[in-house]
């Protein structure tokens, strides 16, 4: 019986952390974030072109983000 018990709460104590602590987990980052760094899915404009890119495709350059290596090339001349 007792183990019955114990093994229930161990159940229910599992299944509280993975769906509500999770959640505070989930949105710490974004309060450390500085708010002049784009975000991982965030689209950014290339320096060059001006063509929109997902910042984590894009090349960082000088502090610049470029959409290929042709824009970096074109951009150094």
């Amino acid at each position: 019986m007792i183990l019955k018990a114990l093994l229930v709460g161990a159940v229910i104590y599992i299944v509280y952390i993975m769906f509500f602590k999770q959640k505070s987990v989930k949105n710490s980052p974004k309060e450390t974030n500085p708010k002049n760094k784009p975000q991982a899915d965030e689209m950014v404009e290339c320096a060059n072109c001006g063509v929109y890119t997902e910042i984590s495709e894009c090349i960082l350059s000088n502090g610049k983000y470029y959409c290929s290596k042709e824009c970096v090339l074109e951009a150094k001349k």
